[in-house]
């Protein structure tokens, strides 16, 4: 008779693969939330400073401080090239950033002194798509590309989360030695999502996704946005939390790395504001 005829033992080994699929599922959700990690926040800006550093007045090449380029935490994925270029076939000399994947997976953070929002907060932006990731597909993890997000970080508490949620942050965590927060919620730019479509990445439930252009929005041109933080966390983290966390970071950023393609796009400065 096998071992695992015994009740006992088959309930054990149950348990044991239970746990097992546990452990992998945190080292996905680390290996994602890791590049989410949240930096020190930056002391205060004067009163009536911009809250987020612009890329329109740095000069060519490495994003200026407190934005912080992150990559994924085991460094065998190249990082994103970031960097602060000049506005393509344009006569003036404001900067952008440029996000150029390639195989590669990055993010450029701005850590924040746990900003509350309101009812008014809002980020404004204005981005620009001339390549879109070849096959990729948000709703499964070989394609989980996307060429442009921006996103926001959340302080959110773990109480909030169901038991198994709160077990993989804990586990994620842990395995990463980063503080990583419980909800992130990106703004993407995906020509094979409907606009308006909202779904959870697929490593991890602690990041969703909000499409913002899609197939119909035209390539090489200039998009504009502005977001109400608050409406927009309810919406996508409401189930969890009736109540708005502080928020920590906001992140910008590209990635290849799962289809193995490439991609090319531009974001201008990123404004956080109270209207």
């Amino acid at each position: 008779m096998s071992l695992i005829a015994s009740p006992a033992l088959s309930t054990a080994y149950k348990a044991y693969l239970a746990l097992k699929r546990l452990c992998a599922t945190a080292l996905g959700t680390a290996l994602v939330l890791a590049a989410c990690a949240v930096a020190a926040a930056p002391p205060a800006p004067p009163s009536g400073a911009p809250l987020l550093q612009a890329f329109s007045s740095a000069p060519p090449g490495r994003p200026p401080a407190p934005w912080r380029a992150v990559g994924l935490p085991d460094k065998t994925i190249p990082l994103t090239d970031m960097q602060i270029t000049r506005v393509p076939g344009g006569s003036d000399n404001t900067g952008i950033l440029q996000l150029r994947a390639d195989k590669s997976y990055g993010t450029l953070s701005h850590a924040l002194a746990q900003l509350q929002p309101t009812t008014a907060t809002r980020l404004g932006w204005r981005w620009r798509l001339d390549q879109a990731v070849a096959g990729a597909n948000l709703r499964q993890k070989a394609g989980d590309d996307a060429a442009l997000k921006v996103c926001a970080m959340f302080d959110m508490p773990l109480e909030r989360l169901g038991l198994v949620e709160r077990s993989l942050m804990r586990l994620a965590r842990a395995r990463s030695g980063e503080l990583l927060p419980a909800a992130t919620l990106c703004y993407v730019w995906d020509p094979a999502l409907a606009l308006g479509t909202l779904l959870p990445n697929a490593y991890t439930a602690r990041v969703r996704y909000l499409v913002l252009n899609s197939a119909e929005s035209a390539l090489g041109q200039w998009h504009t946005h502005q977001r109400n933080l608050h409406a927009d966390f309810l919406q996508a983290f409401g189930t969890e939390s009736a109540t708005v966390p502080p928020l920590l970071a906001i992140v910008v950023g590209a990635d290849a790395d799962n289809t193995g393609h490439s991609s090319l796009a531009f974001v201008g400065d990123l404004v956080l504001v109270e209207q």
